[in-house]
């Protein structure tokens, strides 16, 4: 899983910036550590990413299982907390997945590789909110039976994103491999 840690190695410091005469102490400039690797490398660090946030997906899963077992009465501060780990997961992985798009989409001039980057990107969003509604439909005090046939489309929805996204990760493979 990605942690917070993790995300600020993933930059590392670059040459101090000169100070200027007014006395102002120097700064360094954060730089992105693939900016000049090769694209297979950038889209090595895609599926990489993405295998993070499987794992991300799969705490979120277990959390949730955690707290409807915890009660009643429920542990919700212990799962509140999961969620929290894990939307800062998603949201390292996201910056890193946006730089990504931005280096093919700019200096790489790689647009169809941006665009499929860009599409995985919008996916994820789809599936982490679709999960999101999941889980709070799932919680005991909103659970009903006219909730069903809305879950098992909900359900559907995230099983053909995750497909979509397998499709993606394959064409973003192979357009890599006859983009060098």
């Amino acid at each position: 899983m990605i942690t917070a840690e993790a995300a600020a190695e993933s930059a590392v410091p670059a040459v101090p910036e000169a100070a200027d005469n007014t006395g102002v102490p120097e700064r360094e400039e954060l730089v992105w550590p693939w900016k000049d690797a090769p694209i297979q490398v950038l889209v090595q660090r895609v599926h990489q990413l993405q295998a993070e946030r499987s794992q991300a997906f799969r705490r979120l899963e277990e959390g949730h299982r955690q707290y409807l077992s915890s009660g009643p009465p429920y542990d919700f501060p212990r799962y509140r907390s999961t969620v929290h780990e894990v939307t800062q997961a998603f949201s390292a992985a996201s910056r890193e997945v946006l730089a990504v798009e931005a280096e093919l989409a700019g200096p790489r001039e790689q647009p169809l590789l941006a665009s499929h980057v860009r599409s995985l990107q919008q996916l994820e969003e789809t599936r982490l909110a679709t999960v999101a509604l999941l889980q709070l439909m799932g919680t005991p005090e909103l659970t009903g039976q006219e909730d069903t046939l809305q879950m098992d489309q909900l359900k559907m929805k995230v099983i053909k994103t995750m497909e979509e996204i397998s499709e993606v990760l394959q064409d973003l493979r192979f357009d890599a491999e006859s983009a060098e």
